[in-house]
């Protein structure tokens, strides 16, 4: 597991309160995680990648879960490829 999905990881148990949640769980659905942990996410990521999440990145879908929160920092050129595929 590369180091940006394991901080991402880190940073969803922590809210959690667990480590027990696949990567791939939807934390709104499963109605594990409210509105104002989106806010924190959004804060997390903007600050941890060193990135700017503009109002029409500000989609569930791309902080729904582990793996969307990667997914997105991957788009907006946070990871590199080259690094992200190891």
């Amino acid at each position: 597991m590369d180091t940006e999905r394991r901080q991402i990881r880190s940073f969803f148990a922590q809210y959690l309160r667990s480590e027990d949640f696949d990567d791939a769980d939807d934390v709104f659905t499963s109605g594990r995680m409210n509105s104002l942990f989106a806010i924190q996410l959004v804060l997390f990521v903007e600050k941890q990648f060193s990135l700017t999440v503009d109002s029409q990145d500000l989609d569930v879908r791309n902080f729904s879960s582990v793996d969307a929160v990667y997914n997105f920092v991957l788009r907006k050129g946070a990871v590199s490829t080259r690094q992200a595929s190891v």
